[in-house]
């Protein structure tokens, strides 16, 4: 892998000039004092500029509008062709595969496993090999560099169909992520969250190792929650590490047998997930007309 200017390492005592993770706490705590006297001044101007500004309670009591351009009928439709065609010759490829006519290079099962429960699911199996492959080159590729607003990518290419993928030693400069979670920065190695990530992890380390429940709630936990509370204008807040886990571990704990699920047909795979899991009956109804569910359960 080719490294780049910005992901290669320091070397000759030239390090980040904001990152600070290689600063070591001297034996008579004055730089452990500092870092401390540092974060209570953020701290408190955190504070500040939150009592500053408008607590935004009342932003889910206005009505969330939504405008999208509606996806042409011809593209709709050769798109379904597409994929039509594709699963057509698919079929065609997998039965030249079975006679050994066409060589198959994806993992199956063997037949001393036929018994035991399935490693592949059938279909996703059959989409990865005959339609994800023709455009596997355009998807999972290495990047060499912090994965900001724009990135290195590794360049590599293939001679078999993207099945398998050489690299040439070159590198893509500059390409723009439109792929990432990194809304906030919280990815790059420069800038206030690089700063905060190095002065915290000289304080609490790395990880807590060990859920909230147990040993593993810090102080800073409490901090941010009841900072999210007030910031949101609610009594209280609860946090997670993870968007995905938040919706389909808790809403199994908040609804159950017996319960009424109105979900939006366009609801993340996280709701629909935690949904399911709670057991409850869900009924769907079409993006942003929950108003008309309402209505409709109305006493007549």
């Amino acid at each position: 892998m080719t490294e780049s200017p910005a992901s290669k390492p320091a070397s000759n005592g030239e390090g980040c000039l904001h990152a600070r993770n290689g600063l070591k706490p001297e034996r008579n705590g004055f730089l452990k004092s500092l870092q401390q006297q540092s974060r209570h001044r953020d701290r408190n101007r955190d504070e500040e500029e939150l009592h500053a500004a408008p607590h935004h309670g009342d932003l889910y009591n206005r009505p969330f509008l939504e405008s999208f351009e509606e996806t042409p009928m011809l593209v709709a439709v050769l798109t379904y062709m597409g994929y039509g065609i594709l699963t057509v010759f698919g079929y065609l490829r997998d039965f030249l595969r079975h006679w050994k006519i066409e060589r198959c290079h994806i993992a199956r099962e063997k037949e001393e496993q036929k018994d035991f429960v399935p490693l592949y699911q059938d279909f996703e199996n059959f989409y990865t090999r005959n339609l994800y492959m023709r455009i596997r080159d355009n998807w999972n590729r290495p990047v060499c560099s912090v994965p900001g607003a724009k990135m290195d990518l590794v360049d590599r290419v293939s001679h078999d169909y993207n099945w398998t993928f050489e690299y040439t030693g070159r590198t893509v400069k500059a390409v723009i992520n439109l792929g990432s979670y990194n809304y906030l920065g919280f990815a790059e190695n420069t800038g206030r969250c690089a700063d905060a990530a190095a002065e915290v992890s000289m304080a609490y380390g790395v990880g807590v190792a060990s859920t909230r429940q147990e040993i593993g709630n810090l102080d800073i936990h409490e901090e941010m929650e009841d900072l999210l509370a007030r910031f949101l204008g609610v009594e209280s807040a609860m946090a997670f590490g993870m968007g995905f886990a938040t919706n389909s571990m808790n809403i199994p704990a908040l609804t159950g047998k017996g319960c009424l699920i109105l979900s939006d047909e366009l609801n993340h795979a996280s709701l629909v997930l935690g949904a399911r899991l709670s057991g409850s009956t869900i009924r769907v109804f079409k993006h942003n007309t929950a108003e008309m569910i309402s209505v409709s359960l109305l006493p007549q």
